[in-house]
């Protein structure tokens, strides 16, 4: 899975894979995560996100769990 790089105070980088839905978010105190089911709409909806720390909190955190 590509990661990307983003521009965030708590986020270093996610990655998406469509044909799994599984999502992956790196922090930056170093922990990945994998988020899994996550529909491509919402993965695309964090990429583009002025702010990743309130997209992940209001639409991914504790939702998605594998």
């Amino acid at each position: 899975m590509e990661m990307i790089r983003v521009n965030s105070t708590a986020i270093v980088a996610i990655g998406y894979d469509e044909e799994s839905q599984r999502m992956k978010i790196t922090f930056k105190q170093g922990h990945t995560y994998d988020f899994c089911r996550v529909p491509k709409h919402i993965f695309e909806g964090f990429h583009r996100a002025s702010s990743k720390g309130t997209y992940y909190n209001s639409h991914i955190r504790d939702k998605y769990q594998c």
